[in-house]
């Protein structure tokens, strides 16, 4: 009931400031949470990583980690943080952020807008031992290397993570999709990974649900060629097909429910491609949805906007849902169901 009548009140601001008191009311300690979501059906293993549910928060809620001792305590199974760029960096100019109520969906083109990789690191180093925390690396907008300010950002803040995603896939940045590309990407992720030094800190990459058939291929291939440990599918779209919202024109990305066939059929047709764990993103927001993932190919799932609609509890409430839903299903672990139905997303 309060998280609802909160909801509602947030819902009357701005979107941004709106995404700025949440992260407030989280640090207040004010905000009622359920602690660790876990069942012996729910615990696996992911991209290197030991987690108490599939469940994740992806990277873009809680960018400068400034929130992470409540947001451990708030049901996910693992956390993501960033994107960090080298250097701290505004942004985009407001407005930047844009709810589409009609759509249960939100367009942003904030543009890597965060504190740095240094301030991040501080907070990464400081924070209550929980549950895993993934750092998202980013490249500042006006580098002269775009490729090599992934593997900066891992050399100043990588030690306090527990695993990084590669991030070449926001649409907010220009000409950042273009290190999707198969020789692009080869030669950034062999940078990341080498610098990465001695410690095994697994490495993930997000990839963009645009992507046809070809470049999901060549994907795949550059992934299993550097060793990467996970891929996310998928990031936003720039797709627009289908919107009611009167914000359906907005320049940025696109996330929630308007985008969860997309991604999930980039899923698919990638499951099919690598044995490389995957990462499902994409309109998640119910325990349905989830599974939905995991049947078509996820190993575990992230969400975000759902948390614009339902609130920072949604995704303990996925994973308590999940657990009863496996169960009915017939499966003993996450790890049986992965893949199951595949087949219906191709």
């Amino acid at each position: 009931m309060i998280e609802r009548a909160a909801l509602a009140l947030m819902h009357r601001l701005d979107p941004e400031r709106a995404h700025g008191l949440s992260l407030a009311a989280l640090r207040s300690g004010l905000v009622p949470l359920p602690g660790v979501v876990t069942s012996a059906r729910l615990a696996t293993r992911v991209g290197g990583l030991e987690l108490p549910n599939p469940v994740g928060l992806a990277a873009g809620y809680d960018k400068n980690a400034v929130a992470l001792g409540a947001l451990s305590r708030a049901g996910f199974g693992f956390l993501e943080v960033g994107a960090a760029t080298p250097r701290p960096q505004p942004g985009n100019p407001r407005p930047r952020l844009f709810r589409l109520d009609e759509d249960r969906a939100a367009i942003n083109r904030f543009g890597f807008n965060n504190d740095g990789a240094e301030a991040i690191a501080a907070r990464l180093r400081d924070r209550p031992r929980g549950v895993p925390v993934g750092l998202n690396l980013g490249a500042n907008k006006d580098s002269a290397d775009r490729a090599a300010d992934y593997a900066e950002v891992l050399r100043l803040a990588g030690a306090h993570a527990d695993f990084v995603t590669v991030n070449v896939s926001s649409p907010n940045t220009e000409r950042l999709r273009d290190l999707q590309g198969r020789d692009a990407l080869a030669a950034l992720l062999a940078g990341v990974i080498a610098a990465r030094g001695e410690r095994r800190l697994p490495v993930w990459l997000k990839i963009a649900p645009d992507l046809d058939e070809a470049a999901l291929a060549d994907v795949a291939a550059v992934a299993e060629e550097t060793g990467v440990d996970a891929i996310v599918a998928t990031n936003t779209t720039l797709s627009r097909e289908g919107l009611r919202s009167r914000h359906a024109g907005e320049a940025g990305g696109l996330s929630g429910a308007p985008l969860f066939e997309r991604s999930t059929r980039v899923l698919a047709r990638l499951s099919r491609l690598t044995d490389v764990p995957l990462i499902g993103v994409g309109g998640v927001a119910t325990a349905e949805q989830a599974l939905a993932k995991i049947e078509a190919g996820a190993s575990a799932v992230q969400l975000y906007t759902a948390m614009v609609f339902e609130g920072v509890t949604v995704g303990a409430r996925i994973a308590r849902d999940l657990d009863r839903l496996l169960a009915a299903r017939g499966f003993a672990n996450v790890d049986e169901a992965v893949g199951t139905r595949r087949d219906r997303w191709l």
